[in-house]
């Protein structure tokens, strides 16, 4: 077997496309785009570069065929942020089901990294924000995966431990019919906010898209920025996400709570376009377009996404959360009934807060993630990741 690093457009195209081969007996499989793939190991695509490097490798056999590809990137912006050791990453794992092989990717990143002063690493993930390609599959592999969302063949889970990665944190995605009923608990919370003065909630308009982003970031910032990988938001970065989603946003399903006018919560779902990007075999290229326009107009797109959630943290435990939802609620179920499924983005089981408000919503688990660490010290005692929000306020201990 020959390790080479991707240096050349066709290595890089065989980096990218080796998968297809791979999936070709996985129904649920959907290919990613190519291109947006291709953008995490560019520095004019990928602005985590700018604290970080990368690196990536395809493994050939002998005859010199693909068996299997990986990457390795260091973030010096998070590589001791909550972390005993100094911790670097590997990701966009994929390979034929040969533990030698597996294990020789492995090898690889662990030597980089190690080359580089890192003590462990952390896989799969991403050389970027936790939102995309983050954690291995190892339940649900019966359902499709969201849009940069990572789907693995069910072997590599076996890879992964029996080379010494132990679970960091799990992953869930939680999924419900879109009609469902809700809890009666969270409908209860919801109209004891709605019989307040000063509260509001409202969904997106395109036509005040400057307020609400602004207003996207300031609960975004409140709510998630600072946490363990999560960075905070600025204007300029706020008002990239905003611009990428535009294409594809359905303003009825992203929705925001005010109190006296303040932004103080958000419940941000989109259009999941994967279920349009399955038809387009990894190319957006003109004929790509043409059938992703094609699919999108004929409502081949039945599944949201629930991207963010998320309350300031003076607003959260008191109700706030099933507020929100039931605003989102009476709209999707009453009003506009477009969509037949949602599934939330994944949510760690560091998170306990965050999974009982999603299982009120009436979710289930339909797939599961392993974040794993490997520490290059065997010796070292292994952590895992820090619970959020370990201590509570009396206030919500009341309200619970």
């Amino acid at each position: 077997m020959k390790l080479v690093e991707v240096k050349t457009p066709q290595q890089q195209q065989e980096f990218v496309r080796f998968p297809v081969t791979l999936y070709k007996d996985a129904p649920a499989y959907i290919q990613p785009l190519d291109k947006d793939v291709e953008n995490v190991f560019h520095k004019d695509t990928n602005k985590t570069f700018r604290q970080g490097e990368a690196i990536r490798w395809i493994l050939q056999n002998d005859q010199g065929k693909t068996i299997g590809r990986v990457a390795a990137f260091i973030n010096r912006k998070i590589v001791n942020k909550d972390n005993d050791q100094p911790t670097g990453g590997m990701g966009f794992f994929e390979c034929i089901d040969d533990k030698e092989a597996a294990f020789k990717l492995f090898d690889a990143a662990k030597e980089w990294l190690a080359a580089r002063d890192m003590e462990a690493m952390d896989g799969p993930v991403n050389f970027g924000e936790r939102n995309e390609w983050w954690g291995l599959l190892v339940d649900g592999f019966e359902v499709e995966p969201l849009y940069k969302n990572n789907y693995h063949l069910p072997y590599y889970q076996a890879f992964f431990e029996e080379y010494g990665f132990e679970v960091y944190f799990r992953q869930f995605t939680y999924g419900r019919k879109m009609r469902a009923p809700l809890s009666p608990k969270l409908a209860e919370k919801a109209y004891r906010i709605f019989d307040m003065p000063g509260y509001e909630f409202k969904h997106l308009r395109k036509a005040e898209l400057e307020k609400f982003t602004e207003d996207f970031r300031t609960v975004y910032n409140a709510a998630w920025g600072g946490h363990a990988g999560v960075a905070s938001l600025s204007s300029l970065q706020a008002k990239a996400l905003m611009k990428q989603m535009k294409p594809i946003m359905d303003e009825k399903i992203m929705w925001f709570g005010y109190h006296d006018g303040k932004p103080i919560a958000i419940f941000i779902m989109i259009p999941e376009v994967n279920q349009l990007f399955k038809y387009v075999g990894g190319k957006l290229d003109l004929i790509g377009k043409v059938k992703f326009m094609y699919h999108k107009m004929k409502g081949s797109c039945k599944k949201a996404v629930g991207l963010i959630f998320g309350i300031a943290p003076e607003y959260q435990g008191k109700g706030m959360e099933g507020a929100i939802i039931e605003a989102a609620r009476v709209m999707v179920q009453e009003e506009y009934p477009r969509y037949d499924d949602l599934e939330m983005n994944w949510i760690g089981d560091f998170n306990p807060r965050m999974i009982k408000v999603v299982e009120q919503v009436g979710g289930d688990v339909v797939k599961t993630h392993h974040t794993y660490r490997f520490l290059f010290d065997r010796t070292k005692e292994f952590k895992r990741a820090p619970i959020l929000g370990a201590k509570r306020s009396k206030d919500e201990q009341q309200d619970a």
